[in-house]
């Protein structure tokens, strides 16, 4: 059985939206792809920025349906990651000290782990919450 709740916030994809030319919401909605194209093309030169003024609301949505809920919010981590991830903070909330402390002393391991983690962070929130589940 899986369970879905409120994982996302409309309200964290806005402010994430202010940096839409860099895909930041598209990575926090789960959509890494679309979020890598926002970053290289700068929110597809602003259009498709403007644009997701008005799919923000169907994209959480989604993410809602998609993404386990339980102990880590997926909320505060990408607000960890966006603003804090070069020191690891948001690896440390997840309990991943190692990492974290890696990140810290790398610059999120030289901008690398930085970036897998915006492309893998709400799947590993996942798989987080999904064991406590089974354990």
């Amino acid at each position: 059985m899986q369970m879905t709740g409120n994982t996302h916030s409309v309200a964290i994809g806005y402010l994430l939206w202010l940096f839409g030319f860099t895909g930041a919401h598209r990575f926090y909605f789960g959509k890494p792809v679309t979020g890598t194209l926002w970053f290289l093309t700068l929110g597809l030169l602003g259009i498709g920025w403007l644009i997701d003024l008005f799919l923000i609301p169907s994209m959480d949505r989604q993410a809602d349906l998609r993404y386990r809920s339980g102990r880590l919010s997926y909320n505060l981590a990408w607000i960890l990651l966006t603003f804090l991830g070069l020191f690891g903070i948001h690896r440390m909330y997840m309990g991943k000290w190692i990492t974290g402390i890696i990140f810290l002393l790398t610059g999120g391991l030289f901008l690398v782990g930085y970036l897998y983690d915006y492309w893998t962070l709400n799947n590993q929130i996942t798989e987080i919450n999904q064991g406590e589940l089974h354990s």
